[in-house]
């Protein structure tokens, strides 16, 4: 079976053979290609200009027109990129749990991190052998999407517990997140005994960002600000309801570049746009850990936004969402006051919520640690305040910020209890909010970056409450 590739133009392509031993061979670049592969190699373009690709990949041939086979250049996450994360996870795992013999991950949020794709599969980390990456499907996109060394093909886990020469009693895997079910299937093909967690290593690595990490959610980040600051306020008129102003934003924001969902960490946890609401909707209660609130589209889809709840003149409208760009998110929280004014006592709880805001990303600083700026920004706040602050009514949130990145929760965490001091190239939301009973959430929220000058807001900068007329 020969695999053929066709580049037309006056272009150049350079091809790469990755053998099933994860070695890799650098082909010569022609214009015109015709190269004939054995079958146990896989064939990953740089895309450079129209090509089609046909296989060859382990046990199947391929046959996909160009739009579906080549990626761009800022889509692939690099080699080197991915090296790096699986040293460093590698690292934190011999530190913090030196007596582990082997790590499995099933989650795709972790799987794209260290493989560069999200398929249905595991990968496989021994502690002194390679790791590998067995995927069920769909093999071909894996071998296209990712620069991971070694990628297997498996039809279930008896294959790859065939082509596993060694298994511990115990292996770590995502504990808060793998189903019972899939721990016991995975067990009647390995022999283990016992799961340990990685989740805290895990989560911790992918804390600290690469610049590569970074370029990508700056570019989530300004999207963000052009739309929350600058287009929202043309986006807004009389009648339209929650749902469709929610709508609405999603548009714009696909339309500048973001990849339209938000991943969240924390289990059954799902959201579209974010939380849109118009006036007291925004204190509505839900199970989302956040401190302000959202009806949605009814019991069954707390989402979007209320079909029923349209926009009238003096309304506050509060809106928090997300913005992807390569799989890194945003954060922020921006508010208007449509076409009239809210109470002076709102706008100063709401001024005091922004001063907490730069108080805390001031604190932002390699070094810091988040239960200590959590517990100087609660202390040093009067009773009267913390009645409505993080929160309309009980169970208040009890965190001020939060980590961002391939999900919009993930550590480090401004609360108590999270003790590990911050790095620089972290990313965090802050989001000082102050409930107003029978008018809506005040406050703000943006994303910074932790630098040796404090943070350093992606986000944009306006103070919000934006009157729109």
């Amino acid at each position: 079976m020969d695999g053929k590739a066709y580049c037309s133009g006056s272009w150049s392509l350079t091809f790469y053979a990755k053998f099933g031993t994860g070695d890799r061979v650098r082909l010569p670049r022609r214009k015109v290609m015709n190269y004939s592969l054995s079958l146990h190699m896989r064939v990953v373009a740089v895309p450079l200009c129209g090509i089609c690709l046909t296989g060859p990949f382990p046990g199947r041939q391929i046959n996909s027109p160009c739009s579906e086979t080549i990626l761009s250049m800022d889509q692939k996450v690099p080699g080197t990129e991915l090296a790096d994360r699986m040293r460093r996870f590698r690292e934190r795992m011999d530190r913090m749990q030196p007596d582990w013999e082997m790590a499995v991950f099933f989650g795709k949020i972790n799987l794209y991190y260290l493989t560069g794709t999200i398929q249905d599969g595991m990968l496989i980390v021994p502690r002194d052998g390679p790791e590998e990456f067995w995927v069920r499907r769909s093999f071909a996109r894996a071998c296209i999407e990712s620069d991971f060394p070694v990628i297997r093909q498996m039809a279930s886990f008896r294959d790859a517990g065939k082509g596993i020469a060694r298994v511990p009693e115990t292996v770590h895997i995502e504990t808060g997140i793998v189903p019972v079910g899939l721990w016991e299937l995975f067990r009647k093909h390995f022999p283990v005994r016992a799961a340990g967690s990685l989740d805290a290593e895990v989560a911790m690595t992918r804390a600290k960002k690469s610049p590569y990490e970074i370029a990508l959610l700056r570019r989530a980040g300004e999207i963000h600000r052009t739309v929350l600051e600058d287009d929202v306020p043309g986006i807004l008129r009389e009648g339209m309801s929650e749902a469709a102003f929610a709508s609405a934003v999603y548009e714009r924001m696909v339309s500048l570049g973001h990849q339209g969902i938000v991943r969240f960490g924390s289990f059954n946890t799902e959201i579209e746009v974010g939380q849109v609401a118009f006036g007291e909707n925004s204190l509505y209660p839900t199970y989302f850990n956040g401190p302000g609130g959202c009806r949605g589209m009814g019991p069954a889809a707390p989402v979007l936004g209320d079909p029923e709840r349209t926009l009238k003149r003096g309304d506050l409208v509060f809106i928090d969402n997300a913005c992807m760009v390569g799989g890194y998110q945003t954060d922020k929280t921006m508010n208007y006051v449509f076409c009239g004014s809210i109470p002076r006592e709102a706008e100063e709880m709401h001024d005091r919520c922004v001063a907490l805001m730069e108080e805390m990303a001031s604190m932002l600083v390699p070094g810091a640690v988040p239960s200590t700026i959590y517990a100087s920004i609660m202390g040093s706040q009067d009773p009267g305040f913390l009645e409505h602050f993080m929160g309309h009514a009980e169970p208040k949130v009890r965190f001020l910020g939060h980590g961002v990145g391939l999900v919009v929760d993930e550590p480090p965490v401004i609360a108590m209890g999270f003790d590990e001091p911050l790095e620089e190239g972290m990313a965090i939301a802050l989001e000082p909010k102050y409930a107003v009973p029978g008018l809506g959430l005040v406050g703000i929220e943006n994303t910074y970056l932790v630098t040796c000058r404090g943070g350093e807001s992606i986000t944009g900068s306006h103070p919000g409450l934006i009157p729109v007329s």
